[in-house]
């Protein structure tokens, strides 16, 4: 029996390791160690000497004096060829060529085109992103000229300096010179800085004077003559002055004041053959009622 059941315990065994078996092995996952990340050196910059730092300034500002001297050239060459009647528009390239400026920086190129040409105010951008000189007044001969002046004149503006036109009109000199020989406009100097100001000549309001008339207004000297004296001076000569027509105030009268007199008490009627008034005592019986 014993070996029966040995022997199946055995067949047993061996159709056991027959039958083919899957084994599932966890894998073990080996993480690979993190480096460890490397500090940047710092790297601490000297701090700069004096020297040094004058030099520093001493280049930058050599930089800017340079852009602002290539900008300054650009505006004169601007304001010549104005003054010579070319008006038509360039770009940046073609003002540059005339000045003999084209081996600037890219860096210079793009400082005139962003900032200084668009900021500067004789310098006008177009819409197709040219150049022109901008002066201070629209004027291309002497024509406009008058006519500026003239409408100034009925809108009530007044004049124009001269270093304005000369400005803005070409050969602006001679024109002025043959249009105030000709009566056309008037120039005036303004006290302050004797500036030169233009003004349009109306003939419409001119009038004729009698030479004997002008003589006599010549002749009387009010210098140094305060109203007073100019009255007294024109009674001595028979001639009333022109006196003050204006509004006068008049003063109200004032009131004078009198005693007042107290208002018969109106009150008690049917007692006014017993009671009597005494002033400030007021009402009190009579002598003969009591």
């Amino acid at each position: 029996m014993d070996a029966a059941l040995l022997a199946e315990r055995e067949a047993f065994k061996r159709r056991a390791m027959a039958v083919p078996t899957i084994e599932n092995k966890k894998r073990k996952v080996e993480e690979s160690p993190k480096k460890p990340v490397a500090s940047k050196p710092t790297s601490s910059k000297p701090a700069l000497t004096d020297k040094e730092k004058m030099a520093k300034a001493k280049a930058m500002g050599a930089s800017s004096q340079y852009k602002f001297g290539v900008l300054a050239r650009i505006v004169r060459h601007m304001k010549s060829r104005h003054m010579e009647g070319e008006d038509h528009s360039l770009s940046l390239e073609e003002i540059l060529d005339e000045t003999n400026q084209l081996d600037v920086s890219g860096k210079t190129k793009q400082w005139l085109q962003m900032e200084a040409l668009n900021h500067n105010p004789k310098i006008e951008v177009t819409d197709d992103g040219r150049y022109e000189f901008k002066a201070p007044f629209k004027l291309r001969d002497k024509k406009s000229l008058v006519k500026m002046l003239k409408r100034r004149d009925l809108n009530g503006e007044g004049g124009v300096y001269y270093d304005d036109i000369n400005e803005s009109l070409p050969k602006a000199e001679k024109i002025v010179q043959n249009l105030t020989s000709d009566g056309k406009i008037i120039q005036i100097p303004r006290p302050c800085d004797k500036k030169k100001v233009l003004f349009f000549y109306d003939h419409g309001s001119d009038f004729d004077l009698d030479d004997e008339f002008i003589k006599l207004w010549r002749s009387v000297s009010v210098d140094g003559m305060d109203e007073s004296k100019i009255e007294e001076y024109l009674a001595k000569q028979g001639i009333a002055s022109m006196q003050d027509q204006g509004l006068k105030k008049f003063a109200m009268p004032k009131r004078k004041k009198g005693i007042r007199k107290r208002a018969a008490n109106k009150d008690n009627t049917h007692m006014a053959g017993v009671l009597e008034d005494y002033g400030e005592g007021g009402l009190t019986a009579s002598k003969a009622a009591r």
